[in-house]
Formats: C-alpha cells, structure tokens, sequence
C-alpha cells in the first residue's frame, strides 16, 4: 500500500472528525457566547476530551484543548450546583438561562442555514418542484404525471424543494405514491406507478424524472435557503416518528462512527455531497438537543420554562438525579448503536 493510498484512505477520516468537532464547538461555543452577554462566569471551555494538552487562562475563564477531538463542554460556574457567587448560572433570571441554555442549539441551526446558504449559491440553478423531463424509460409518465406539472404533496407530505420530493418517495411503503400536482392551475390527484431499485438491501423508489430549475435572483437564493433549512429539520422529525412508529429499528441507527463513515464517503464524492450532509448533521444536533431529554438541552429548557411559570425551583439533588439517569441511558443507547456502526463496517 503506498503513502497516496494510505492517505486518500484517512483524510476523509480526518475531515469527518474535525466536521463533527465544529460541531461541537460552535454548540458549546453558542452557550460560552450567551453565558459571557449575560454576564454568567464560565470556569472552563474545553476543545475535545480526555487527558488536557495545552490551557490558558484568561480572566476568569480556563482555555482548554484536550487529547481527544469529539467532544467539548462549557463549564459555567452554578451551572449543576448550588453557588454564592452572584454571576453563577443558577442565581441569574429564568429568561438569561432559557436563553444561554438555547443557544447552542441556535448557533448549529445557523451553521446549517450557512451551509445551506453556500449549497445553494454553488449552484447553476434554484431548483423547484416542477416536472421538467422524464427518462426515457420512465415508468411515472405512463400513471399521467407530465411535464409541467409542480408536485405539491407526496402521500400527503407537503412538498415545497427538489429535497422534499426526494424525501417524499423515499418515505414511500412501496412503489405507487399518491401524488397532488397543479396543472395549468388546478390541483389533481395522481396515483403514480414507479421502478423499485435495491441498495445494500434496502428497496427504494426509482425518480425516474427530472425537476426544473431556474436561474438563480438574490430573492430566491434566500428564499431557497430558508426553505431547504426547514426542509432539512423536518427530515429530522420525520426520522424520529419513522423510528417511533416500527417504520425503522435500532439497527438503522447511526452513531458516531457511522456518522463519521458517512461523512467521509460524502468526502471522496464530492464537496457538495459532503456539504448537504453536513448541513443535515447539524441541524440534526440542534434539533435533537432541544427534545426534553434528560441531559440534553431540551430537558433543562422544558424545567426552566416550567419554573418560569411555577416560580417554582426543581431542587437541585433532583434534577442531579434525572440529569444522571438521562445520561447513562443515552450513553448506554451511544454504546448500542456505535457497536452496530462497528459492526457494519467488517
């Protein structure tokens, strides 16, 4: 094996584990920026896990970078404990700690809107959910879907992006989708016939048309951004009621290294591909922290906004002890689905 392989083989790698370490940062980053505008002391930021490599202080913070690049935390003083220093986490207003509490989430939601922002300028054309062409052995034609039609739902989906459309066949329990197209201004429904095509197992409708694309105006750019953003967090929401409802198990999960070998396969594709799954990355994460799940962000927010209006404080042993258990249950379904990742892999 030479040194060119070798390397074509890792830096892939590489990209995809420093992808998921900006990730983190920009998360962690989210609530170091609002805890410091709220005037709340952070003890430490730390860049990764494990054994510390290098740290610096400044002011009352601790800089830390640490051996192992996937992970990172902002330690805000009061932050799990009680404290008598005034700019503690816990002796702030509800408001301020909703709002360093949110914005790690923000912050990974407007990298994905930027990420986004950056697909769609590279871009020759904004697409749109218009039929422009078939293949010619297109099987759709012959069901009475025709060029010019704009499809506007997919078995009931709304569709608004070429994504959508995508994601609604996807989604499909078969080969027949029903379909709602305007025509010449009038709304019809369509029962569509198409090709299955099988990957790694797993059936799939074949899109065995073309959708239209149009040139590209400062409005639409934005408008398009926006649009493709929504269309990816509720990709999110429609995995997790796949899941919820038996459509996928915890074997069609991925954690961190299938999320890394993923990343990585998008790498050697193309930049684009490794772009659009790294926006749908983090905006997964956002979205995910914001579940009220214990130990995540979504938990202490749904507690502060419940103290908000009970002016009632959760105890803190208490929300110790349902954080801890929330923790070890995730970390235990991380431990399930990275041996699953694992195993896929030989």
């Amino acid at each position: 094996m030479t040194i060119s392989s070798i390397w074509n083989t890792v830096y892939p790698i590489i990209i995809a584990i420093l992808f998921f370490e900006l990730i983190i940062i920009i998360h962690e980053g989210g609530h170091f920026a609002a805890a410091r505008l709220m005037k709340i002391k952070v003890n430490e930021f730390s860049v990764g896990m494990g054994p510390k490599l290098f740290q610096f202080q400044r002011k009352d913070t601790k800089y830390t970078l640490r051996l192992i690049l996937f992970g990172g935390y902002c330690s805000m003083e009061g932050e799990d404990s009680e404290s008598e220093d005034e700019n503690a986490f816990a002796n702030k207003k509800v408001r301020q700690r909703i709002f360093v509490v949110a914005a790690g989430a923000i912050m990974n939601l407007i990298l994905g809107l930027v990420i986004v922002l950056i697909i769609v300028c590279s871009q020759n054309l904004v697409g749109t959910t218009q039929v422009a062409k078939f293949d010619d052995t297109a099987v759709s034609v012959q069901s009475g879907l025709q060029v010019g039609d704009t499809i506007k739902s997919i078995d009931g989906m709304r569709v608004y992006t070429t994504n959508d459309v995508q994601t609604g066949l996807s989604r499909s329990a078969d080969s027949t989708v029903d379909m709602l197209v305007n025509r010449d201004g009038e709304d019809i429904t369509l029962q569509v016939d198409f090709e299955l095509d099988e990957y790694e197992g797993t059936q799939y409708i074949k899109m065995d048309f073309w959708l239209k694309g149009v040139k590209k105006t400062f409005v639409n750019v934005i408008a398009q951004t926006f649009k493709e953003t929504v269309s990816y967090a509720r990709m999110v929401f429609l995995s997790v009621h796949d899941l919820l409802v038996g459509r996928y198990g915890l074997s069609d999960l991925s954690g961190p290294v299938g999320a890394v070998s993923v990343v990585s396969d998008a790498v050697k594709t193309s930049v684009l591909s490794m772009l659009r799954i790294m926006a749908l990355l983090t905006i997964n994460v956002g979205l995910f922290n914001l579940f009220p799940i214990p130990a995540l962000d979504g938990w202490r927010l749904f507690i502060l906004i419940a103290e908000g209006i009970t002016r009632k404080k959760l105890p803190a042993k208490a929300e110790y002890m349902i954080n801890a258990v929330g923790l070890v249950l995730l970390l235990g379904l991380m431990c399930l689905v990275t041996f699953s990742d694992i195993t896929k892999l030989f």
